[in-house]
């Protein structure tokens, strides 16, 4: 069994409850859901939530040891974490980043992504459909069939 991690930053465990115009009302559950719908025969899928940076560069190094990809949404640590950066580039196999929002229309701050750098894609604004659509590519990438 293959499993990809699906890790998710600051705030994103009050998905659904904080600024549903700009996030939406699906929550992490259901996130979760569409993530386990989208992963084909013989992946699965293991999602992670911290507010704490260290928390999720221990989870890279995690799931570069035991995952065969990551989706990542590293909410606002997007545009200061080098930290996770820096893990991120120890991982071999796919990372796809994953933005609820476009990014892009908003402050201009949010419009740098350290995180990029190592991204072999980014998905922004596809609310959280993107995650579905993550998982899917890195099932591609990995050669399995969906």
């Amino acid at each position: 069994m293959k499993t990809i991690y699906v890790l998710n930053g600051p705030n994103l465990n009050l998905l659904g409850k904080r600024q549903p115009q700009i996030y939406g009302h699906e929550t992490l559950d259901d996130v979760q859901r569409l993530c386990a719908d989208a992963c084909a025969k013989g992946v699965t899928i293991r999602m992670l939530q911290s507010n704490y940076e260290g928390q999720i560069v221990d989870w890279v190094h995690e799931a570069r040891e035991d995952g065969c990809g990551i989706v990542i949404n590293p909410a606002a640590l997007t545009h200061t974490s080098i930290a996770i950066l820096d893990a991120l580039n120890t991982v071999e196999g796919p990372v796809i980043e994953v933005h609820i929002s476009q990014v892009h229309k908003r402050e201009p701050f949010r419009h740098h992504s350290y995180v990029s750098h190592r991204s072999d894609g980014v998905i922004a604004g596809l609310g959280t459909e993107g995650y579905a659509a993550a998982v899917r590519r890195i099932c591609q990438l990995i050669h399995v069939e969906t």
